[in-house]
C-alpha cells in the first residue's frame, strides 16, 4: 500500500515536500501488451472474414424472406421453380406443377413412387424403369378427367370402362381364358376373325348370338365337326338359296333296300326333316312331321 502524506503550511513559511519513496506502474507493458493487441487484431480479422462469408453465402444461395433460390415458402407449402435434383428420397403429401406447365420426373435409372401406411409399410409402389413400368398394389385404376373409371385391374378381374376397346396390332388380341363382351366388331373394310388354333371356340349368350356381315361373307372352318344346336328353339336359315354342294350321293340297291340312305325333305314353312330313301321320293310318307 502506498501512503501519501499531506502537510499544511501557513503563509510565509516554506517547507520541502517529501519525495515519494515508492512508485508503482499500473497497466500491461512489454510483450504482454503486444500479444494482447495481436489477439484483438486476429479476432477482428476472423470477424470480418465470417461476416464476408455469410454475405457471400446469402448472395450465392439467394436467401430472401420468402425462401431460398428457386424455393419459395408459401401458405400452401413449398414452391420450387425450374429444374431440381434430389440426391436422396423425397417425402411429400402432394406434388403438382404449375397450371401452365407439365410435371416432369426424370432419372438416369428409374423413378419409384411409394405409398406407405401409418406403420411405414409400403402399400403401393409405382416403378418406372428403362425397360418396363411396374405397379405393386391391391388395385390399379385409371380415371378420366370427369372421374369415370377407364381401366381397373385387381387380382380377380380387369375392367375396361371405355365405350370402345380398339386393338390395332396385326396379330390381333390373344386371350388365354374367356372374354365377356356385348359386341365384337372389326374396323370398316377390315375382316373379323375368331380363331382357336389348338382348342375349341365357344360362344355363349343368355338371349341370343347375332353374327352379321354387312358387305361380305361369313365363313366357319373347322378340322372336325361344326355343330349348330338349339335346345328349345329352331335353327333358321333365312336366304334366297340354301346350297349343300358336297352331300354324298348314294347308289340304288335292290327293290325295297335303302342301304341306310335318307332323303332330306322340306316342309312348306321351311322345316327340314329326313325320310328313308326309296326308289322314288318318300317325303309324302312322312309329311305328318310338317303338321
Amino acid at each position: 500500500m502506498v501512503r501519501e502524506q499531506y502537510t499544511t503550511t501557513t503563509p510565509g513559511t516554506s517547507l520541502e515536500r517529501p519525495k515519494n519513496q515508492y512508485v508503482y506502474k499500473i497497466g500491461i507493458y512489454g510483450w504482454r501488451k503486444r500479444c494482447l493487441y495481436l489477439f484483438v487484431l486476429l479476432l477482428l480479422i476472423i470477424l470480418v472474414v465470417n461476416f464476408s462469408l455469410t454475405i457471400w453465402i446469402l448472395k450465392v444461395m439467394w436467401f430472401s424472406p420468402t425462401g431460398m433460390g428457386h424455393l419459395r415458402v408459401t401458405k400452401e407449402g413449398l414452391r420450387l421453380e425450374g429444374e431440381s435434383e434430389f440426391l436422396f428420397p423425397l417425402y411429400a403429401k402432394e406434388i403438382h406443377s404449375r397450371e401452365d406447365s407439365s410435371l416432369l420426373l426424370q432419372s438416369t435409372h428409374n423413378v419409384t413412387v411409394n405409398a406407405r401406411n401409418s406403420n411405414g409399410e409400403v402399400t403401393g409402389r409405382l416403378n418406372v424403369g428403362p425397360r418396363m413400368v411396374e405397379f405393386h398394389g391391391q388395385q390399379f385404376q385409371i380415371n378420366s378427367k370427369d372421374g369415370k373409371p377407364l381401366f381397373t385391374v385387381d387380382e380377380d378381374e380387369v375392367v375396361i370402362g371405355t365405350d370402345k376397346l380398339r386393338v390395332t396390332g396385326p396379330e390381333g388380341a390373344l386371350f388365354e381364358h374367356s372374354v365377356e363382351t356385348p359386341l365384337v366388331r372389326a374396323e370398316a373394310f377390315k375382316q373379323l376373325r375368331l380363331e382357336s388354333p389348338t382348342r375349341s371356340l365357344s360362344m355363349d349368350a343368355p338371349k341370343g348370338i347375332n353374327i352379321k356381315a354387312q358387305a361380305g361373307n361369313i365363313e366357319a372352318l373347322s378340322q372336325m365337326d361344326i355343330k349348330l344346336q338349339s335346345s328349345d328353339g329352331v335353327l333358321l336359315l333365312d336366304a334366297e338359296t340354301v346350297r349343300l354342294p358336297k352331300l354324298p350321293q348314294g347308289t340304288t340297291g335292290g327293290p325295297g333296300r335303302s342301304q341306310g340312305l335318307y332323303e332330306i325333305c322340306v316342309c312348306p314353312d321351311g322345316k327340314l326333316y329326313m325320310s328313308v330313301a326309296g326308289m322314288s321320293s318318300t317325303c309324302h310318307e312322312y309329311s305328318h312331321v310338317c303338321q
